[in-house]
């Protein structure tokens, strides 16, 4: 699909309807489905294709700040999960691929993968409307049979995310061994990754579990064997694993209270890490409350101070919903990192089991690889608790 054709834009069939009445009009560039969804907007200036294989954006109709993307395709070994799981991408402008990587366009792959999306829209506009008012339920329309007046019914008459177990929707369907031949992570991206002996088994927690996270683990030492979300604490006991992870997922943590009380019953059985999702789940495992974000963190540019060091991390994001630290017990929890945006909650260890997380993506796909040691972290947590 040619990113030129003029009249197609000039027409702008196209618009996104939010729930407080603001509609926004261009052109589709993806599949043609209209879809409700969460509007949110990601501040990253590249790693598109990352974004829509984030299985944690399900739910979601993803704006990206960046004023032009597609300029470099899209291509299999980027992709960091089995397929797009946001329900659609908000953009500015694209542009035809020219890089040597590609495989595909944008706008094809999102076809071929049935994702709607918009272009031409005035992003700055939309962030802003969603930095004032926060996260807005809202209305794609794309197949132009849907009049506005509508599209802001149904946009406010959706049921959103609070609440919902979207993490159903995205996690694997049965047990797997995460690149049992090495064959994924040795050579990612472009080949010749020396990789160490896998001396350590873990269990990875798939609550919407990216690639690189898997490959940062077994860059660690580490060999892992992926569960579904909903697999009970007993069976991965009886896995025998030297340690736990519970990886990032969607939506809101208080939809899957089953998967914080298995995380109850691992602790202090079994080294625990975890991240995004899993942070979240940790906290309520540990007797602490979530709460829903303004408009979340969405970006691989946010600002997290390391308590323990001093150091300042640059990370990537993405959640809506955050620990709220007060409830945690200071006694038994200690936390580690803050958001330098807005002070909230980015980890905390457990004092009295071998267990800790963050609320960022220390693989960082897309991102600065500022939080990579946190896998050594956990590979330490591990052998001390041996």
């Amino acid at each position: 699909m040619s990113t030129y054709d003029w009249k197609r834009q000039r027409a702008k069939l196209a618009y996104l309807a939010l729930e407080n009445g603001e509609v926004f009009h261009g052109y589709s560039i993806g599949a043609n489905r209209d879809v409700v969804g969460e509007s949110v907007f990601n501040t990253g200036m590249t790693g598109y294709q990352e974004i829509l294989s984030d299985p944690s954006y399900s739910g979601q109709l993803v704006c990206l700040t960046a004023p032009e993307v597609g300029n470099y395709g899209v291509n299999a070994a980027d992709m960091e999960s089995r397929g797009f799981f946001l329900s659609g991408l908000v953009v500015n402008r694209t542009s035809d691929p020219s890089n040597w990587r590609s495989d595909e366009s944008l706008a094809d792959a999102l076809v071929r993968r049935n994702v709607p999306a918009i272009a031409g829209i005035d992003c700055r506009a939309l962030t802003a409307t969603l930095r004032d008012r926060g996260s807005q339920k809202a209305f794609l329309c794309v197949s132009g049979e849907v009049p506005e007046g509508e599209g802001i019914a149904r946009a406010g008459a959706w049921e959103g995310l609070e609440g919902r177990d979207y993490v159903q929707k995205v996690t694997c369907g049965e047990r797997y061994e995460w690149d049992s031949d090495n064959r994924l992570t040795a050579t990612y991206p472009l080949g010749g990754y020396i990789l160490p002996p896998a001396e350590f088994a873990i269990v990875a927690y798939d609550f919407g579990v990216k690639w690189n996270i898997l490959r940062g683990l077994r860059r660690t030492g580490m060999q892992v064997t992926v569960v579904p979300a909903d697999t009970p604490a007993e069976d991965v006991l009886a896995l025998k694993p030297d340690g736990v992870f519970l990886s990032n997922g969607p939506a809101d943590p208080a939809g899957v209270l089953y998967a914080a009380k298995a995380v109850e019953k691992l602790l202090g059985r079994v080294p625990i890490m975890g991240i995004c999702l899993g942070h979240q789940l940790l906290g309520l495992a540990r007797g602490g409350k979530t709460y829903k974000l303004p408009f979340g963190h969405h970006g691989c540019n946010h600002p997290v101070k390391d308590l323990v060091s001093g150091r300042t991390l640059i990370t990537s994001q993405n959640h809506n919903f955050a620990v709220d630290a007060e409830s945690l017990d200071a006694s038994r929890d200690e936390v580690t990192h803050i958001s330098l945006n807005d002070q909230s909650l980015e980890g905390f260890r457990c004092r009295d089991v071998p267990a800790f997380s963050v609320q960022f993506h220390p693989e960082a796909a897309p991102g600065p690889h500022d939080a990579n040691p946190l896998f050594e972290s956990f590979r330490s947590l591990i052998e001390s608790a041996e």
